[in-house]
């Protein structure tokens, strides 16, 4: 696909969307609020500032893994991790297991923009969001502590065989469904600068101090002069590729954004098979996708010459 810049993509998680078929038309409505929110910033701000409201909005929402409704580790714990980067400067920003900000995304830009650094991580992170008066994280959800529940209270009854679950994270995945989805957004704004802002909670039941893609560089986020990327799905096969970074070469080497998108991903699901990512990516001429090999991978975008914002990759809510 081709639009007229400014482009601002969004995405909710790619992953088994067969399980949350009863909360599609509000996943729909917050990524098309989230790319509302955000392409409303380009009217006096750059491409980096809409990415990262979107994501926001996308983590306020409680709906996402990511910000209020990140899942939680093997201790009923939350712990988050965000990136963003500005392809015209091309400085970075991330934090990883931190625990104590409503909005890692703004947390991770915040290191971007004040520190001599790029990764910030754990309770550092924690006291640096509060040295800068950031609002305070309210705590896993509802939803999230039921779900913990019932796979502790399986565990501990031999439904779930503990040493399957603490051995191989591909069928611990496929047994328990478990979140590992990503949100994230990809802008380019009409002056050609392009950015990249991601946030996840991680997957559930994950060990603590785990960090995933999306506080690295190159796997889970991406962007340079050329292309904007963000990658969402199992992190460590994520970080092992360089996802983002490959799409974003290969934008750079004369592929356009969408067969670079598509052929990153054809190479990933090759070394690990289906149902491990998704990326969004944007390039400076206007072309971008979302491509996945998982069940769905929600995604949105909004351009200049569109109306109203479009949601894809969805499966139908009828079951």
């Amino acid at each position: 696909m081709r639009g007229k810049p400014p482009i601002l993509l969004v995405h909710g998680g790619a992953g088994a969307w067969r399980t949350h078929r009863n909360k599609i038309e509000e996943v729909c409505k917050v990524l098309k609020d989230a790319l509302t929110a955000g392409y409303e910033l380009f009217r006096s701000a750059s491409a980096i500032e809409a990415a990262v409201e979107a994501v926001k909005v996308l983590e306020d929402s409680g709906l996402l893994n990511a910000g209020t409704g990140s899942v939680v580790d093997v201790r009923g714990k939350v712990t988050m991790d965000a990136g963003v980067m500005d392809g015209y400067s091309g400085r970075a920003g991330a934090v990883a297991a931190t625990s104590y900000p409503k909005n890692p995304v703004l947390l991770a830009k915040l290191i971007m923009e004040r520190t001599d650094h790029i990764l910030i991580v754990g309770r550092y992170a924690d006291e640096l969001a509060k040295l800068w008066g950031l609002k305070k994280h309210s705590g896993p959800t509802e939803r999230v502590l039921k779900r913990y529940n019932e796979l502790i209270n399986k565990l501990c009854s031999g439904e779930i065989p503990i040493e399957r679950f603490s051995r191989n994270f591909t069928i611990a995945r496929q047994m328990f469904e478990l979140e590992c989805d990503t949100v994230g957004a990809v802008a380019l704004d009409e002056s050609g600068r392009l950015a990249a802002a991601v946030s996840t909670g991680g997957i559930m039941m994950k060990l603590p101090g785990r960090v995933g893609d999306s506080a690295i560089p190159g796997a889970g986020f991406y962007a340079n002069r050329f292309a904007s990327a963000v990658a969402t799905g199992i992190g460590e096969t994520i970080i092992l590729s360089f996802l983002t970074l490959k799409a974003v070469k290969y934008v750079e080497g004369g592929l356009r954004a969408d067969e670079a998108g598509r052929k990153a991903i054809d190479e990933h699901t090759k070394l690990f098979g289906r149902g491990t990512a998704g990326l969004i990516i944007v390039d400076e001429d206007g072309f971008f996708d979302g491509v996945y090999n998982t069940e769905g991978m929600p995604w949105g975008y909004l351009t200049k010459d569109l109306r109203e914002a479009s949601v894809l990759g969805l499966p139908s809510p009828s079951p």
